[in-house]
């Protein structure tokens, strides 16, 4: 298997990870009957760590599908590399961090693992160029 793939397919657990984690505190919270139910009730916005895990999966949703669509054109027209597998795994294992490290609140290696992840994205558009 092409470590792309792997890096693509791992990343796409990692996706449906962060969606699931940030629902356990609001659920906790405001019981069961309203996770089944239409959630038609107003609450405050979650906080503590539910609140940045929940930031954090916005932050996946907003750097994922730029990820994936390079990943896949450069697979598509057989421009794979060492560049192409060293900005998969950058963005993978950044992403794969920054999930603890925002929930835990360490601002700067946040941003740090943030960049590295853009980084990795911006080798698959080099690939593609």
């Amino acid at each position: 298997m092409k470590t792309e793939v792997l890096m693509l397919g791992l990343s796409v657990l990692l996706g449906l990870l962060q969606i699931v984690l940030p629902t356990l505190g609001p659920v906790s919270d405001r019981g069961l009957r309203w996770a089944l139910g239409p959630r038609d009730a107003l609450y405050p916005p979650v906080a503590g760590v539910w609140g940045r895990l929940d930031r954090a999966l916005r932050n996946f949703l907003e750097t994922f599908p730029l990820f994936a669509a390079c990943l896949l054109a450069v697979i598509a027209i057989g421009k794979t590399n060492a560049l192409t597998i060293l900005g998969s795994e950058l963005y993978f294992w950044a992403r794969l961090f920054y999930v603890p490290t925002y929930a835990f609140g360490i601002p700067i290696l946040r941003t740090l693992l943030w960049l590295v992840s853009v980084v990795g994205i911006l080798f698959l558009v080099v690939a593609l160029l």
